[in-house]
């Protein structure tokens, strides 16, 4: 049976310095448990209230309230697992990556994640003030996706500082998606829905494309949304080439 101590460090883990102590991540729920245990990603406890895991070596099986006591959520999923944080891979700088300056909303993260999976991106690159990935809200967005898409961490001044990339940003400024060209290794670059790019960032970047507006009204798009948008027309145009 799940110890004080096990239920102690899951608790633990919804802080994101705990997480980097310890090295751990939870995930919930069958169907992200069941892409994780298919994925490379070390696993270390699965905790669930019904038979169905218990080929695993790591299998425990718990009560209700236990699990209660551990989930995150309103109604607990029947399994929460606990994983070890991959390392990051090398960034592929020649395939296309998304690049996010200072996202903090752990559902739109997670919502990128998922997009990123579905669309054949391999690489996200997060500001060092995003939120951080093993974020329990955002592996609950990405549905499993967290385990095929390598995303880094990094100042972006540091980005710059070795090469010079091919760049684009969304802005709400620049040209028409409609009517721009993607390439096959460029850094597309999202930023924050507030307060948009930082300057600093904003003189690095090559080209600035938009999502066409038909309403005057509507100030701003989701930046999963704008995600979702952008790859679809991306994709469209670079697969085959």
């Amino acid at each position: 049976m799940i110890t004080k101590n096990q239920i102690k460090l899951i608790k633990s883990l919804r802080i994101k310095k705990n997480r980097i102590q310890s090295g751990f991540f939870i995930a919930e729920g069958e169907k992200i448990i069941d892409e994780l245990l298919q994925s490379k990603l070390e696993t270390v406890h699965i905790f669930s209230t019904v038979n169905k895991y218990n080929f695993s070596d790591y299998y425990m099986p718990i009560k209700n309230i236990q699990l209660k006591q551990i989930s995150n959520l309103k109604t607990p999923n029947k399994v929460l697992g606990l994983f070890k944080i991959p390392k990051s891979l090398e960034i592929d700088f020649n395939s296309n990556i998304i690049a996010l300056e200072d996202i903090n909303d752990p559902g739109n993260l997670g919502t990128i994640i998922r997009l990123c999976d579905w669309f054949g991106i391999k690489d996200i690159i997060c500001s060092s003030n995003s939120v951080d990935c093993y974020n329990p809200k955002v592996i609950q967005a990405s549905m499993g996706s967290i385990c095929r898409v390598n995303i880094s961490y990094m100042n972006f001044d540091k980005l710059f500082d070795s090469k010079n990339y091919n760049t684009v940003a969304a802005d709400l400024e620049g040209q028409n998606l409609r009517d721009f060209t993607f390439s096959n290794n460029q850094i597309i670059f999202f930023g924050s829905e507030s307060i948009g790019f930082s300057k600093k960032l904003s003189s690095q970047i090559d080209k600035q494309i938009t999502i066409q507006r038909y309403n005057e009204n509507v100030e701003s798009l989701n930046i999963a949304t704008s995600v979702g948008i952008i790859l679809s027309v991306l994709k469209s145009q670079t697969i085959g080439k």
